[in-house]
């Protein structure tokens, strides 16, 4: 499972960070932002960051 949050930052962002990019997300959902968060997911995962 993926999200906009955990390929944008996951732990180094802070609650209100995670709740505005859940937001974000809801209302600006379109199946390309899925697509780019999918594409994303690999290079976060691999690269550690905010991953503790």
């Amino acid at each position: 499972m993926t999200g906009l949050w955990q390929v944008a930052g996951r732990s180094d962002l802070t609650f209100d960070d995670l709740v505005r990019l859940d937001f974000y997300y809801l209302e600006n959902w379109s199946i390309w932002l899925d697509v780019t968060i999918l594409f994303k997911t690999p290079f976060a995962v691999l690269s550690r960051r905010g991953a503790y």
